[in-house]
């Protein structure tokens, strides 16, 4: 386990110690909580979103041909 120390202006922390006593959570336990929810909300798409990467033909041809490359090898890490 780590610890953080963090600056904060008053009034974000007052938001932060108001959103952690709605839930009946400690601050340190509240940013480690509302963290893990936006990094697991970050790492997804919407439907909506990946629709629009399937409708395109060009890039799903493209990635498909950078997968096989990257599968066979053939792929340089710029």
């Amino acid at each position: 386990m780590k610890t953080i120390t963090m600056r904060v202006d008053d009034s974000i922390y007052q938001m932060i110690k108001t959103a952690a006593d709605g839930q009946r959570r400690n601050i340190s336990n509240f940013i480690e909580y509302a963290t893990l929810q936006y990094l697991a909300s970050s790492q997804y798409i919407s439907d909506v979103e990946m629709n629009e990467i399937l409708e395109d033909e060009e890039l799903v041809k493209n990635l498909e041909i950078g997968l096989k490359e990257m599968e066979n090898g053939e792929y340089t890490i710029v």
